[in-house]
């Protein structure tokens, strides 16, 4: 698949406003977006399709595809509101359901079928800041989010102003529920992938963070983590102006931690003992760099928002650096990042790597 090539003019972050219902949120998206939709979910089946026959020629794509499925409707009953709304952007696109769902869920519904790729496919970077290590004493949050470099044109931040239920922000792929965000509790959530063996059908991840956006703290957000039924490993992370904690999870258990006087760093790689010997795969040499520089910068303190974009934009590892780009080769890039500070309802935002994308806020209308 052909590269994105960075012309040298910051790239802008589309916005979406809907509101309504949820599935009258959904068919505003879909409808909004229906042809880049279109697009977004054949070049994610392309690529699907294209690992597996390589990788995995004794397995039928049909297979994956009646996964997704699987999971679809377990998520239905699991967050009837949050699927009315993916049913909503499926009706308003023009697209089957089910294929939506499988395509945004997708490292879930591969890491079921089969033990994960090479891990130099994805990645992202994440960071929890206690108040002690930020200038002005408040909670910090926030990650890069790393995926397929084409996965760069359909960028979308979709703001959510629902007739019941919190307004929300939150930055993902076209067609998509929450991958990262904040509501207006100033409740924020996150994810970085991890690989873990054990995968079954269950709750796709996007499906996940879109019931923890809609949480009124940081401890209901990870209740929810704790409970939900869960398809595959990721770690999640939610902050609110009290404090930020973070989970490991594998689709049977979880570990829990709490940003309290010290900086938590995250990328791509297990640290709990429980699934380092399940890890599906050696870490790689990104993962390790990056989660060893993030921890250097947080560690060095009076963080602020500017700052942070700076961490994300470091480049000191080359093609292994917390910021990547296309034409770095490796098979990933930053498409996103992302910057919250609950205690004041802020989160800032940039389309692709941080030295590239026009960093602007995205305001909340409620009070």
């Amino acid at each position: 698949m052909d590269q994105p090539v960075f012309d040298g003019q910051p790239y802008e972050l589309p916005t979406l406003r809907v509101s309504g219902s949820a599935r009258e949120m959904g068919r505003a998206h879909g409808e909004a977006y229906r042809q880049q939709i279109v697009a977004f979910v054949a070049q994610r089946l392309d690529a699907a399709s294209e690992y597996m026959a390589e990788r995995m020629p004794g397995v039928e794509f049909q297979q994956f595809l009646e996964l997704g499925k699987e999971c679809l409707g377990i998520a239905a009953k699991w967050d009837p509101e949050g699927t009315e709304e993916h049913e909503g952007i499926a009706e308003g696109a023009g697209v089957d359901s089910a294929r939506l769902y499988t395509v945004a869920n997708m490292t879930d519904i591969r890491d079921v079928l089969l033990l994960p790729p090479p891990g130099d496919d994805e990645g992202c970077t994440s960071f929890l800041l206690p108040p002690e290590l930020t200038q002005g004493g408040q909670v910090l949050a926030g990650q890069t989010w790393d995926l397929n470099p084409q996965d760069l044109d359909y960028v979308l931040a979709v703001h959510r102003v629902p007739d019941e239920g919190p307004e929300t922000w939150s930055v993902g792929c076209v067609g998509c529920l929450t991958l990262v965000g904040m509501n207006q509790y100033g409740v924020s959530v996150g994810t970085t992938n991890i690989k873990v063996r054990g995968s079954r059908p269950g709750i796709g991840y996007l499906s996940l963070l879109h019931r923890m956006i809609r949480a009124k703290t940081r401890e209901e957000a990870g209740r929810i983590v704790e409970t939900a039924p869960r398809s595959a490993a990721h770690t999640y992370w939610a902050a609110d102006a009290g404090g930020a904690l973070e989970y490991e999870v594998s689709a049977q258990d979880f570990v829990k931690r709490q940003a309290k006087l010290e900086p938590i760093a995250r990328t791509n790689h297990c640290l709990a003992p429980q699934h380092v010997p399940l890890q599906g795969e050696p870490t790689n040499s990104s993962s390790k760099a990056r989660l060893d520089r993030m921890g250097q910068i947080l560690s060095k303190g009076a963080h602020d928002v500017d700052s942070l974009r700076r961490a994300f934009a470091d480049r000191s590892d080359g093609v292994d650096s917390i910021a990547r780009f296309p034409e770095d080769n490796q098979g990933t890039a930053t498409n996103s990042c992302i910057i919250t500070r609950p205690a004041a309802r802020e989160i800032w935002a940039c389309k692709g790597p941080s030295q590239r994308g026009a960093w602007r806020r995205l305001q909340f209308e409620r009070d």
